[in-house]
């Protein structure tokens, strides 16, 4: 009995052995050895630096107005008559052409009453005149003839004698005279002209509306000259001289045109630091609201160098090659437009990236591409 538990234990531990034995064996057999990685280096571009001259051309941009423009407004009241030109945007008058009319038959009746009862009071003096100053009666009496009751009412004449003076003002001749110079100017407010020739771009109102004092009525522009509003940083204003030709173009890109400096300010814009330039240009092609992009020559970088914005880092450095291996060196930059940056600083000679390079570091291999035909930086 004894025997037979003894060589069960055997048999059970060998089993054991053997079972961790093929077990090892069949893990062992499906290990794989492990490839050692390849090292990769990277190619970049590069350029050799060499400082020189560097024009600072600073962009600006804005959105075109014409120089001359003109919100009508009601000066009297009453209805917007009919004129020989319909009165919606986009047409074009004259200078001088009516653009509005206002019915003014009811008013035009009280000023042509009011030049009667002058007229007549001056027909009341003239046998006082031709007795008493018989000198003056000629001129008084050509002043009646000329009088037209269709036309304006005519300057009285001059009135060089004091007696003459006194005479006439105590008749109330003056007080009337200019009581019908004042109707007739508030008449010819019934009338709106063009001032310059142009076109409509606001109608307001339209034709057999009543029109009230005060009310807009719409806009008129010149569409000879536009203007340019354009915002430079304070530090180039100096360089900016009225008179100087800027270059702008389209938003395309497509179309170029020449402008000049019309206006600088001269205050500086607290919140943004800059200052407005008007820049005058004129083409057949330009329409107000258009928006256009100018390049104005600010000055030249002596001993500097310009590449792209996304090549230096923290502000202040670049990546150099030294020997096939990656490094960074201090830079001034001092000049930033929108995809370049102008830098100071960088030795002549020096061997910089010239294209970014992703996951770049200090100390990173590196193989520089085509390093015969490197460019110049400059």
């Amino acid at each position: 009995m004894n025997t037979r538990k003894i060589v069960l234990t055997v048999l059970g531990i060998v089993l054991i052995i053997v079972s961790v034995y093929a077990a090892i064996s069949i893990v062992n057999s499906k290990r794989t050895p492990r490839p050692k990685p390849e090292k990769v280096v990277k190619t970049v571009f590069t350029d050799t630096v060499k400082n020189g001259n560097v024009s600072i051309v600073i962009p600006a941009n804005g959105n075109l107005r014409a120089k001359q423009r003109v919100e009508l407004y009601a000066e009297v009241q009453g209805v917007f008559v009919k004129g020989n030109k319909l009165f919606k945007a986009g047409q074009e008058y004259r200078a001088g052409e009516t653009i509005i009319r206002i019915d003014a038959s009811e008013y035009a009746a009280s000023v042509q009453s009011a030049k009667s009862n002058l007229y007549n009071l001056i027909t009341s003096i003239m046998p006082d005149l031709r007795l008493d100053y018989p000198e003056i009666f000629p001129k008084w009496q050509k002043y009646l003839t000329d009088f037209d009751m269709s036309k304006g009412t005519p300057a009285l004449p001059e009135m060089t004698d004091e007696k003459e003076k006194y005479f006439i003002s105590g008749r109330g001749i003056l007080t009337n005279y200019y009581n019908v110079k004042n109707l007739e100017q508030r008449l010819a407010k019934y009338r709106i002209s063009a001032p310059f020739g142009g076109i409509l771009t606001e109608a307001l109102v339209t034709e057999g509306t009543l029109v009230r004092s005060g009310q807009k009525l719409g806009e008129f522009i010149n569409t000879d000259v536009y203007e340019l509003e354009v915002a430079i940083g304070k530090d180039y204003s100096d360089l900016l001289q009225v008179g100087e030709k800027v270059e702008l173009v389209n938003l395309n890109g497509t179309k170029t045109y020449t402008g000049k400096v019309a206006r600088v300010n001269g205050s500086v814009d607290l919140t943004s630091q800059t200052i407005r330039a008007y820049i005058d240009v004129k083409d057949a092609n330009l329409r107000e609201g258009m928006y256009l992009e100018a390049n104005l020559d600010a000055k030249q970088e002596e001993d500097a160098i310009e590449i792209d914005r996304g090549l230096l880092l923290e502000n202040d450095k670049i990546f150099v090659v030294r020997d096939t291996v990656l490094d960074l060196v201090d830079v001034k930059p001092v000049y930033f437009s929108d995809k370049k940056v102008v830098l100071k600083g960088v030795p002549d000679g020096l061997t910089i990236v010239s294209k970014p390079v992703v996951g770049a570091y200090a100390g990173m291999l590196v193989k520089v591409f085509d390093d015969s035909n490197a460019k110049t930086a400059k």
